[in-house]
This record gives structure tokens, C-alpha cells and sequence, in this order.
């Protein structure tokens, strides 16, 4: 088994930054990729970014590219996700995910590709 806790969310204003964090724990060494997803009041949940262990390749929405960047230490036990230049439409609770088995054939923004998931973390961004 994997937990997952994530941190760092809270209120800011439209055009500012923050950076969340997932800690994992439990059999780490089992995760093969890592993704983030949010879900706004009465929406469902949806990716956000991806990001494989191996080889380092990177996945994003369109619409946060070149505003978040998802990283993460070596050692499979932190998961970052760096927000910036944030939008009201950014709004949402931010889930943390991670992904157990190969990556193959890695579908990355599909939630059905991953195994463990945090309790979220609450992002508002203000006009």
C-alpha cells in the first residue's frame, strides 16, 4: 500500500503562486508514475499534470502549460506540483495520484490508471 497526504493549498490572488506537496509513504518503490488532478464544485475531477519515474517525461493539461510544473525527488517519497500565474478557473481540490505497474502503454489523464490517492488539498484563487 501507498498514502498519500498532499499540502501547500490555500487562498490566493489571481496571477500569484503556490506549490503543493504529496507525501508518500508505505511501498513507494512500487509507484511508476505520479499525476495531479482537481475537481471543482459540481465538476468532475480532472488531470492536471502526470509525470513518469523513469525517463522523467512530463504530461499536462493545455490549460495549465507553461504555468504548473509537476517534479519530484528520486526517491519516489515527494510529489511537487508549482502553480503559477494562477486563475480563478484554477479553483478546485487539488488530488494527488500515483500509479503502480508498468508504464507502457501510460495513459496519463486517465484516473483509472492509478492506484492510490490522496484526501486533497483546497486551492482558491481570487479575482
Amino acid at each position: 500500500q501507498v498514502q498519500l497526504v498532499e499540502s501547500g493549498g490555500g487562498l490566493v490572488q489571481a496571477g500569484g503562486s503556490l506549490r503543493l506537496s504529496c507525501a508518500a509513504s508505505g511501498r513507494t518503490f512500487s509507484t511508476t508514475a505520479m499525476g495531479w488532478f482537481r475537481q471543482a464544485p459540481g465538476k468532475e475531477r480532472e488531470f492536471v499534470a502526470a509525470a513518469k519515474w523513469s525517463g522523467g517525461n512530463t504530461y499536462y493539461v493545455d490549460s495549465v502549460k507553461g504555468r504548473f510544473t509537476i517534479s519530484g525527488d528520486n526517491g519516489k517519497s515527494t510529489v511537487y506540483l508549482q502553480m503559477s500565474s494562477l486563475k480563478p478557473e484554477d479553483t478546485a481540490v487539488y488530488y494527488c495520484a500515483a500509479k503502480r505497474g508498468p508504464v507502457t502503454l501510460f495513459r496519463p489523464s486517465s484516473r483509472y490508471e492509478y492506484d492510490y490517492w490522496g484526501q486533497g488539498t483546497q486551492v482558491t484563487v481570487s479575482p
